[in-house]
């Protein structure tokens, strides 16, 4: 294209208010603008393709798409038609139609750099690499610029890592991509950081670390400055992969003289000094020891070497650092291990925790630093521990409440270490209910104390003192799951809620809230708490399970919805985002970060969490929409279900959850293991297997009644039925055998940590008897199918009066008080919230086969037994749905009727503050079930309404 210089385009002047419309989201005013000028400048091609974007944000796509072809039709060159139709395809979710555009513009305009470039993002936005590679190359060819250059180096690289077959990578790909960059190096051209980098990737991909090696520590190497210690750092891995332990060591010891706070110095430098010991590695008489320097090789030079960083540390009138302190019981630690009998040089690692805690006690990190090495200390030292501790924390003069508190921030986070320890050590486990009473009291006098201290603090700030608040609600926790008392949990939200009043912008406070309204049934608090945690990005994966794994459970339809769709926009959007990303990356030449964002994609695509949410939006979809405002044929279709096809990547499933967000400090024993992860992982995958295959067995379902009529024809296999019906039957048998994996999982009774993985819906869905029934309902559209293809005489055979639900068994699980007053305290049972949910979702279920059944027996008026036999069946549903709306406005009553107000909440002498916390908690649990059965209500009530249109 000719350079316009300072002279404009007049069509950017007679297109200029059509963009503005569509910036301002005026889409209607912006089509018929492009209509006007489209009327005196018909070639006018852009304003068709921004005529057509604006059709596009209106809903009306099919149209949007005819114009933009009509315009891609002619491969227009001119820089404003490429760009609106590149951001139209990519709006449409089609950015393969993006390189067509500038393949057809490079032909026409073959030295544009400009489009040479477009074209080659376009093939990085949809992962076609060889193509990139092509592109890149012609690039650099028409504009010979390294970049360009390195961009199809990179492409090669790509190829190599996405290569199914790894021979091939490591044969082809990445043995083209070294030579050309050594091209490059012998004619010495190289330039840049990024250049290196790639070159390191490449030949560390390729294994060859020596080369690696000598390519960081020669004339290259001096270009890796962009992050501090990057040539040491690279230099220190390839000495781990060639296990070149000597120089390992020496550089450890080098790097540790000039900064003896890195931590993964001290590793490698301990790493390496024992794997020099079990080789018996001795350095030779005359010559240096490597090149690195001098190497140690044995512990006592080990202890020498930590004591004298230590000793360094205690000279400095500055604050000294931590990692000597913490090297010095890490040393311990693997002496111990090894059962060396030198530890005993280092000293005694309860005087160095003591002096460990003198020196760094008031900084928060303290007590992650020392928990790592409580183990050190045997059982019997552990009060002992506790109590130096506590004389090393300055409190004032004991008050009449019995208590002496800190005077300032530093002496109160000192406190604050002393008593999460004493968890920690599990000394607060110990206590007796008394005890434990006892030490609420005193964590609560201290909280509101300390709250003085952040007078001024801003509401995005942590008050000093929430952590006590938060150890208040931990023992709260402790009482409740020991006693089963649950006015010990009342009191837990009613001290949280009071924290998040001090504090609203604590994390902890809120996901332990949320965690807690969960556990009693309450969903609706649940929503604006994680919506005020304001979760970012890949937060949406790692923590989104704490909310969904309720959202569909307790009755909150609406809520539930909105829920899924917090996670489902973020996974939506990661496959356009990442590609953006790796755009950038290649503008930029951050090679390193390609194949990690490459990973990124894959492990978001391969979540356990994204395939949950997916398949609970779109039976919820159908629980509450389908034949209620539209069919379950044409809600299905508008999912896009095929039940053929099982798009969850089963054997490649990622658990990305976050299953230690929530702050503990219980002791080991106490805490979450690898065991529970795993068993927390396959109750999780077996349960999505059950939705799945419902799912799936509910599109089979649409499609049979979908189907077209096959009475009397020998060509049942021909108008797909037949096909319909094979793949129900083996759904079915997939189903079944899902389920008796599902009960042998519910034998064990898992138990995890209360802060740990919630449990999956598998053991309620199997014990409220809805899996097995749904499945049983399932097989009776089936059977019907298979008779009425089969032979019409054979249905009298079909016994409806067995089948479906029984009311003795699922309803009868579904009564009592779901919040009820006892002796003036409030009892909860959220469990037969999550029955009731289960009912309802099975009620669907069984009138979706009854209105199958009855498609089928409409035309056969001359069999009334069967008929009759039906009828009788859809009355009795008829009355079970019935029985279960009086039940559900039975429970609405008493729960309006509770006057929470006459509760005694068994606070002592609390001050009335705490209790209107409470309460207020107390009122969002009874709002919250009000909610949940009002919308079960209605959804049973419309549903009962599809059952009456089921009469012959």
């Amino acid at each position: 294209m000719a350079a316009r210089g300072h002279v404009q385009d007049p069509n950017d002047r007679r297109l200029r208010p059509i963009y503005d419309y569509l910036d301002n989201g005026n889409n209607k005013m912006a089509i018929q603008q492009a209509d006007k000028l489209l009327k005196k400048h018909k070639d006018l091609h852009c304003a068709k393709v921004l005529k057509a974007i604006g059709l596009q944000r209106t809903g009306k796509q099919d149209e949007a798409f005819s114009l933009a072809q009509e315009v891609a039709t002619l491969e227009p060159t001119d820089d404003n038609s490429l760009q609106a139709l590149t951001i139209l395809y990519r709006e449409m979710h089609r950015p393969e139609l993006v390189t067509k555009l500038y393949e057809a513009a490079v032909k026409k305009v073959p030295l544009s750099e400009e489009y040479h470039s477009h074209l080659f993002m376009a093939y990085a936005r949809v992962g076609e690499y060889k193509k990139m590679q092509q592109a890149g190359m012609a690039l650099y060819k028409t504009v010979p610029k390294n970049p360009y250059y390195f961009w199809s180096v990179m492409s090669l690289v790509m190829q190599a890592i996405s290569a199914q077959d790894e021979k091939l990578a490591q044969t082809m790909f990445l043995p083209l991509a070294e030579r050309m960059v050594e091209k490059m190096v012998k004619e010495e051209k190289i330039e840049a950081e990024a250049e290196v980098q790639l070159y390191f990737m490449i030949l560390e991909r390729l294994g060859k670390y020596v080369e690696a090696l000598d390519m960081v520590r020669g004339p290259l190497g001096e270009k890796l400055t962009s992050e501090l210690q990057s040539r040491e750092n690279k230099c220190m891995m390839m000495y781990q992969r060639l296990q070149l332990w000597p120089e390992c060591n020496a550089l450890s010891y080098k790097l540790l003289l000039k900064n003896p706070d890195e931590w993964q110095f001290y590793l490698s430098y301990f790493d390496s000094l024992f794997h020099l010991m079990d080789k018996s590695w001795s350095p030779p008489n005359e010559e240096e020891h490597c090149v690195e320097g001098p190497v140690q090789t044995t512990v006592a030079e080990a202890v020498k070497f930590v004591v004298d960083r230590m000793e360094e540390e205690d000279k400095k009138d500055s604050r000294p650092l931590r990692g000597p302190y913490m090297a010095c019981l890490e040393l311990i630690h693997r002496l111990r291990q090894r059962g060396c009998p030198d530890e005993e040089e280092l000293g005694d690692p309860l005087e160095l925790m003591l002096q460990f805690f003198g020196k760094f006690g008031d900084k928060p990190c303290c007590i992650t630093d020392l928990k790592i090495y409580l183990h050190l200390l045997p059982p019997e030292q552990h009060t002992q521990f506790r109590n130096r501790l506590g004389e090393l924390v300055p409190l004032g003069e004991v008050g009449e409440d019995g208590f002496g508190f800190p005077g300032d921030t530093k002496a109160l986070q000192r406190h604050l270490c002393v008593c999460q320890l004493s968890r920690v050590l599990g000394l607060q486990h110990t206590l007796d209910t008394e005890g434990k009473l006892c030490l609420i009291t005193e964590l609560k006098a201290h909280y509101h104390y300390g709250l003085q201290f952040g007078k001024s603090c801003l509401k995005t700030e942590l008050q000093f003192s929430d952590t006590y608040c938060l150890m208040v609600a931990h023992v709260y926790i402790d009482l409740w799951t020991e006693t089963g008392d649950e006015n010990m949990l009342w009191q837990c939200l009613g001290v949280l809620e009071e924290g998040l009043s001090y504090s609203p912008s604590n994390a902890q406070f809120k996901l332990l809230l949320l965690l807690l309204f969960c556990r009693l049934g309450a969903f609706q608090p649940v929503v604006d708490l994680y919506s005020s945690l304001d979760a970012k990005h890949v937060q949406h994966d790692t923590i989104g399970y704490l909310l969904t794994r309720y959202a569909g459970s307790l009755g909150q339809f609406a809520a539930a919805s909105q829920s899924y769709n917090f996670s489902l926009r973020f996974f939506h959007s990661n496959q356009k985002d990442t590609s953006e990303y790796i755009i950038q990356a290649y503008k930029y030449g951050a090679f390193e970060k390609i194949p990690e964002f490459i990973a990124f994609r894959t492990r978001l695509n391969q979540s356990l969490h994204f395939a949950q949410v997916r398949t609970e939006r779109m039976l919820l979809d159908l629980y509450t929409e389908a034949d209620i405002t539209s069919s379950l044929e044409e809600s299905v279709k508008a999912m896009g279900l095929c039940p053929e096809e099982d798009d969850i990547p089963w054997d490649n499933m990622r658990d990305n959850r976050d299953l230690t967000v929530l702050f503990s400090w219980d002791p080991k024993d106490r805490e979450l293991t690898e065991e529970h992860r795993r068993l927390s992982l396959e109750e999780e995958s077996v349960w999505l297997k059950v939705r799945s295959l419902t799912l799936r067995l509910l599109a089979s379902l649409a499609l049979l009644r979908h189907a077209p009529s096959s009475r009397n024809s020998d060509k049942t296999n021909e108008n797909g039925v037949s096909a319909k019906s094979s793949t129900l039957q083996t759904l079915l048998s997939q189903l079944d055998l899902t389920l008796q994996t599902a009960a042998q999982i519910t034998e064990k009774q898992t138990q995890y940590p209360f802060l740990g993985p919630p449990s999956s819906r598998l053991a309620s869905a199997l014990s409220s008897g809805s899996c097995h029934c749904q499945a049983s309902a399932l097989q009776l559209s089936l059977t019907l199918q298979e008779l009425e293809t089969t032979g019409l005489g054979k249905m009298r055979d079909v016994d409806f009066r067995t089948t479906g639900l029984q009311p003795s068994v699922h309803l009868q699980k579904c009564k009592g008080e779901v919040l009820e007053m006892k002796n003036s305290r409030l009892m909860t049972q959220p469990s037969l919230l999550e029955t009731l949910v289960f009912f309802v979702e099975t009620v669907c279920v069984v009138l979706w086969v009854a209105s199958y059944s009855a498609s089928v027996l409409r035309p056969l008026n001359s069999t009334p037994v069967v008929l009759s036999g039906f009828q009788e069946w859809t009355g009795s549903l008829q009355g079970i749905v019935t029985q279960a709306l009086d039940h559900v406005k039975g429970q609405e009553a008493s729960l309006a009727a509770l006057k929470l107000a006459a509760l005694t909440l068994g606070v002592g002498h609390a001050q009335t503050q705490e209790c209107g916390f409470t309460r207020a908690a107390m009122d969002k649990v009874q709002t919250s079930y009000l909610g949940s059965l009002q919308e079960l209500g209605d959804l049973l009530r419309k549903r009962a309404d599809s059952l009456k249109s089921l009469k012959f």
